[in-house]
């Protein structure tokens, strides 16, 4: 699941199970003054199925980072020591930005639709996470083998059932 972590909004997006495509999965709320949504992002990626994070990290336009970006850090290492699951951060720069393009060039208005940006902006950070992705795609999300793999095996022809 990735997670673009602003400041009002937690946009939010998964992949299919073949790894390949990413979709815009919603977006979170938040309120002023208060803690992290640390928990509903956990509850979000159980009821999406997620088992690995992928979170935007909001570097400045030189690369460095920001109070947001550390703020980010304690969260993506908050979720990996609360649910064990590898925690991936990817350079955000850009993402909203992309997202907002997009949204234009189809000829939508992004009026009213600030959290569906947000959630956009999440599915273009997880496309260029599985684009990185060194996993096969033959493997299911987050190292579950596929059926193919499972039936199939490494058999190749000559019955000893090696490769």
């Amino acid at each position: 699941m990735a997670v673009d972590y602003g400041e009002r909004r937690v946009g939010l997006a998964v992949s299919d199970p073949l790894r390949v495509i990413a979709s815009p999965a919603g977006h979170i709320l938040r309120r002023a003054g208060k803690r992290p949504p640390i928990a509903e992002i956990m509850r979000r990626a159980e009821a999406l199925e997620a088992g690995e994070f992928v979170l935007g990290l909001p570097l400045d336009g030189e690369g460095d980072e920001t109070d947001r970006s550390r703020e980010v850090r304690h969260i993506a290492a908050e979720l990996e020591k609360r649910t064990g699951y590898r925690v991936r951060l990817i350079d955000e720069r850009f993402s909203t930005a992309a997202a907002l393009r997009a949204i234009r060039e189809m000829g939508g208005s992004t009026r009213g639709r600030k959290g569906d940006v947000d959630a956009l902006a999440a599915a273009i950070l997880l496309q260029q996470a599985l684009g990185m992705s060194p996993e096969m795609p033959s493997e299911l999300p987050f190292g579950v083998p596929s059926e193919r793999s499972a039936t199939e095996g490494n058999d190749d022809g000559d019955g000893s059932g090696g490769g």
